[in-house]
């Protein structure tokens, strides 16, 4: 929790805290301070023309958090993420809980871009603020989470600009698979629309992959085909596949990438997902070198069977990317193994 002494040494919290508690200034669950009084200070800040690096953390899946463990250990999370956060920051400035799993950062020292970029890659790295294994009770929790970050004035004048670069960076990271950082760039990031972003609903994009599904004869034709349907709302640069020879080959380019024995000790069900392929080291050693090799992080892997035979295996993994794979991604890429099973069972045909 926040002391007196730690916030009065900026005038907005010396003026604020002469006639109120403490209490009053900080979020009550974290002890970092709340929501009003952090927008309140960026503004402050604004009026003074002081610069200062603007972000938010938006933690990645904590409603499965609270639903699977209870709101009792989301809540234990929130507290050590603000402790964790705030003493990164130190005197380099002040962090806030902006509601729910989002939290606000002010930074003073990381002004230049390669300064905000070792700022958050320490950030993300060496179990510092995100990445992180958290202990509640008896739980072993990896915490992650997306940032987006913008400076002020150099990248926007007013606070409703700077808060508009911080969504639009956010929402980027969010679409690329959260897990991640995004620094704002105005030659990359200022004619973003947020809802470009969110691009189809999962109705259409599925109706669109059905729709696509029938138009060709060969397998091959219909997984490219169904890639491009899907690969720019799921941000997606290749799929893969292999058949009942293990034998991992890419969707769009054709190449061989390796041998991925073992994969099926992995998917036991219809879909696997790993965010972290470090962990699949021990159960499937040829499929985790042939994924290291490549530079894939993570890996999201659905079977193609049905009526009890196997056909093969769909893959998605992105080079250098610690996404975190969704729902919606696992119930397209579920769908999509299905579908090119019941073709293939009918037809009688194999993956290769």
């Amino acid at each position: 929790m926040y002391t007196r002494e730690q916030l009065t040494i900026y005038p907005f919290f010396r003026d604020n805290l002469e006639n109120r508690r403490l209490s009053d200034v900080l979020d009550p669950l974290t002890g970092i301070v709340s929501r009003r009084y952090m927008i309140a200070f960026v503004k402050d800040l604004i009026e003074r023309n002081i610069p200062f690096t603007f972000g938010m953390i938006d933690l990645d899946n904590f409603k499965y958090i609270n639903d699977t463990y209870g709101h009792h250990v989301g809540d234990a999370v929130l507290e050590t993420l603000a402790k964790d956060l705030s003493e990164y920051l130190g005197c380099k400035g002040v962090a806030g809980r902006f509601g729910g799993d989002e939290f606000l950062f002010v930074n003073f020292e990381d002004i230049e871009y390669d300064d905000k970029k070792i700022f958050c890659l320490d950030m993300y790295s060496d179990w510092r603020v995100l990445r992180k294994s958290t202990k509640v009770e008896n739980y072993e929790l990896f915490v992650t989470g997306t940032t987006g970050l913008s400076t002020f004035p150099y990248d926007a004048k007013t606070y409703d600009e700077l808060f508009s670069e911080i969504d639009k960076t956010l929402y980027r990271g969010k679409s690329k698979g959260r897990n991640c950082y995004i620094i704002y760039v105005e030659e990359k990031h200022k004619d973003i629309v947020i809802q470009d972003l969110k691009k189809h609903t999962q109705y259409e994009l599925l109706k669109a992959m059905i729709t696509q599904f029938d138009q060709r004869n060969e397998v091959l034709e219909k997984m490219q085909d169904i890639f491009s349907v899907i690969a720019n709302d799921l941000h997606l640069t290749d799929m893969f596949y292999c058949g009942n020879s293990l034998v991992m080959k890419s969707v769009i380019r054709g190449d061989v990438l390796g041998d991925v024995s073992g994969i099926g000790n992995l998917v036991k069900d219809d879909i696997f997902t790993s965010n972290n392929i470090e962990e699949i080291k021990d159960a499937s050693p040829v499929f985790y070198k042939t994924l290291i090799t490549r530079g894939f992080e993570t890996t999201l892997v659905a079977s193609v069977h049905i009526k009890g035979k196997q056909f093969g295996y769909l893959m998605f993994a992105e080079p250098r990317s610690l996404r975190i794979w969704q729902d919606n991604e696992m119930a397209i890429m579920f769908m999509f193994a299905r579908m090119l099973a019941g073709f293939m069972f009918t037809e009688k045909i194999t993956l290769e």
